[in-house]
């Protein structure tokens, strides 16, 4: 089931690069963004945008694109003010895919069946996942990368720019895989690796 019903309206956390790209997926859809809140007082409009420094309103994405950020200020509000997913127009998903509340699909992104998305991911441009993959809350599969079946990212992890992880394979909560790997292997939790085939460089440094 791909959970992505979103009303006429919606409204972003942040006014960074991040929100540049959510900003247009929705303008895309014809979905308008209603305010756009940053704490950074010197910001002042974006895109065209008044910025509220003070009201939160809901439905909510948090546009943010650094995954503990973006975790820390979900974790402030309860779950419903939260926006389904968001997914551009171009991606192709499977009706059997599940995408959970704050999650951004990116442009020309393929999700096969039986994949599970968690909560506030950003899935980037032209990612490809292929079935049974279960990808936790806050990660990031950034452009190009390729998920093959059964694969699973643990919370918060950054699988860099261009990756490919081969099926079966297992990364942990809050590791970096760096542009370009080729992950043959699983990788534990709170990991630096990178190269091909991808090796670690740095565990447990959070």
């Amino acid at each position: 089931m791909n959970n992505n019903t979103i009303k006429d309206s919606i409204h972003l956390y942040g006014a960074g690069g991040h929100a540049k790209v959510i900003f247009d997926i929705l303008k895309s859809k014809n979905i308008t963004v209603s305010e756009i809140f940053d704490d950074n007082p010197e910001i002042e409009s974006f895109l065209g945008i008044p910025i509220s420094h003070t009201d939160i309103c809901y439905p909510l994405i948090v546009s943010i694109g650094n995954n503990y950020t973006r975790k820390i200020i979900t974790e402030k509000f309860c779950y419903d003010i939260f926006s389904s997913a968001v997914c551009d127009k171009s991606a192709i998903i499977s009706d059997y895919a599940s995408i959970e509340k704050g999650t951004v699909v990116m442009q020309g992104t393929i999700i096969q069946t039986s994949v599970k998305i968690g909560r506030h991911c950003i899935i980037n441009t032209g990612v490809s996942i292929d079935h049974d993959c279960f990808i936790q809350d806050y990660v990031h599969i950034a452009p190009r990368t390729t998920l093959c079946g059964n694969v699973q990212i643990g919370e918060g992890s950054l699988i860099g720019a261009g990756s490919v992880i081969i099926p079966n394979i297992r990364i942990g909560k809050w590791s970096v895989i760096g542009a370009g790997s080729v992950v043959t292997k699983d990788i534990p939790d709170n990991a630096v690796a990178y190269g091909s085939p991808c090796k670690i460089k740095k565990q447990n440094y959070a």
